[in-house]
């Protein structure tokens, strides 16, 4: 006949929870996140196959000193001067048209993709191809120092 208490919940108070004097349900945890016996009738176990059982291990670096890299590529700027020169928000010196990418979010130039236009580029961090592609057009990178 169904019923709505469990076994465990009926037992609950006696010695044996209705599992017998001798034993069974010994080696079975009542847990579930750690295994039964690893202090006591399996120590050897623990001894001989998991020695690094117990304890912390390791070190695990705060999320804040994990920078997140806001990169654009070299092919991305001309579309990206096109759409700020129709805002007002680019400047132009010695007659190059100047962006500085620093304000606009970006933390790193790549080098993938063509450009055509002499670019005056801001920017702390860059990598080389960025730094040939904008060169062979005749403009340049500005670093902060």
């Amino acid at each position: 006949m169904p019923h709505k208490l469990r076994k465990t919940r009926k037992k609950r108070g006696s010695r044996t929870c209705g599992y017998g004097r001798v034993g069974q349900h010994r080696k079975t945890s009542s847990k579930g996140m750690r295994k039964p016996g690893r202090h006591k009738q399996g120590w050897t176990y623990v001894i001989k196959y998991e020695p690094d059982y117990f304890g912390k291990k390791g070190f695990t670096s705060p999320k804040s000193l994990k920078r997140e890299e806001n990169v654009i590529n070299v092919g991305e700027l001309e579309e990206l001067v096109e759409k700020l020169a129709n805002t007002g928000m680019i400047a132009e010196k010695n007659g190059k048209m100047f962006i500085d990418l620093e304000k606009l979010g970006y933390t790193k130039l790549l080098g993938t993709g063509k450009i055509n236009k002499p670019l005056i580029v801001k920017i702390n961090a860059f990598s080389e191809t960025a730094a040939e592609k904008l060169q062979k057009v005749g403009g340049q990178i500005l670093r902060e120092t």
